[in-house]
């Protein structure tokens, strides 16, 4: 039998036996004091991006199909997203206290300052780094932040990556997939990872709609977003790091990745029995090595059990981190999920901090 199938066979009786195991763990809620709830992926855009993205967004609704709508705060659901976007006061405060979340790492939205040119996008990249500096040194206790940068302009974006990490104390950064339908594989952009790997910063890569190139089949049925879109859209950009050798080129490089994984640790067995060829070859390691060794993700929009199980089975409790996505999502609803998984509580203290602590250099 082979080493790939005796792996998975060995990873499929791991998830029935954790499945068949559930009546052993005590599942009901947590009081809020038995854990130290951090969540990775909140959402703040500072009102000048959310601007400034209004009027580009307005002028080319192509630059991001179909957010338009969201960004123009058009019906009832958008204008509060948007609101609650740029809140980090009583309103955000009440909603994490109600989850018992002790800390939120904050980051901007999705596009972000991507869809710029690279002069505007690099100033604004740097303003929103101001800012989320600014609420970190307000509240430090309940906020840490992840830096916005421009790839656009990869060597900016490279000193940006060092400004906002040694000068402003921010915890990360967060690129938001493709930049102008261009990916992180291509050489050009390997400044930024090069300024990761050496100011220790791990890099959140967060689904957008999917680039110019892949975007037609999406396009109908309201596929291009978050229902499908994103995920197809990371989960490329990721495969194409791996297969590029990029990860061989950076083995220090830590890359996080939203709402469990974007599909990918449901992949791991055929990715790496389609790759067996270019083990070796191309890639030094089946790319299930370098999604266990390099990459980790977060329960962000995915409060499912079964993927739950799955993720921590095949990735390891050391590998996932607990997210809300707010405003789109709901740090009551999850915390509850979460607090009632059916995991050793050990390994939950992980995902609610340990690993959070870790990946982004948390106090």
């Amino acid at each position: 039998m082979s080493t790939t199938r005796r792996t998975f066979l060995k990873e499929t009786v791991a998830v029935s036996s954790l499945i068949a195991s559930q009546s052993a763990f005590q599942f009901a809620r947590a009081q809020t004091s038995e854990y130290r709830r951090i969540a990775v992926e909140e959402i703040f855009c500072p009102p000048e991006v959310i601007q400034a993205s209004k009027r580009a967004i307005n002028a080319n609704p192509d630059l991001e199909p179909n957010f338009r709508e969201l960004i123009s705060e058009a019906t009832p659901f958008s204008a509060n997203v948007v609101r609650r976007m740029q809140d980090v006061g009583d309103e955000r405060l009440q909603a994490m206290d109600a989850g018992g979340i002790a800390k939120a790492v904050l980051s901007n939205w999705a596009p972000g300052v991507q869809i710029f040119g690279a002069r505007e996008g690099t100033e604004l990249a740097a303003l929103s780094n101001d800012r989320m500096a600014e609420v970190v040194r307000d509240n430090p206790d309940r906020f840490a932040a992840l830096a916005t940068i421009a790839p656009q302009d990869p060597v900016s974006a490279a000193l940006e990556v060092e400004r906002a990490i040694d000068t402003l104390g921010l915890n990360g950064v967060l690129i938001n997939s493709h930049t102008h339908n261009e990916y992180l594989d291509d050489r050009k952009f390997w400044p930024i990872l090069e300024a990761c790997v050496a100011n220790d910063a791990a890099i959140y890569l967060h689904p957008r709609v999917p680039s110019a190139q892949m975007y037609g089949p999406f396009s109908s049925y309201n596929m291009h977003a978050a229902k499908w879109g994103f995920a197809m859209e990371v989960s490329t950009h990721v495969v194409r790091l791996i297969a590029a050798g990029v990860l061989d080129e950076f083995p220090d490089l830590r890359l996080v990745l939203g709402h469990m994984g974007e599909g990918l640790p449901f992949w791991l067995y055929r990715l790496d029995n389609m790759s067996r060829g270019e083990v070796g070859n191309t890639i030094d390691k089946p790319p299930s090595e370098y999604i266990r060794e390099n990459i980790v993700i977060t329960t962000s929009g995915m409060g499912w059990d079964p993927i739950l199980v799955l993720s921590h089975s095949v990735l390891g409790p050391d590998n996932i981190l607990f997210a809300v996505d707010y405003p789109f999502g709901d740090y009551a609803r999850d915390a509850a999920w979460m607090d009632a998984a059916p995991l050793p509580e050990p390994d939950k203290i992980k995902i609610y901090s340990a690993n959070a602590q870790r990946v982004f250099k948390l106090a």
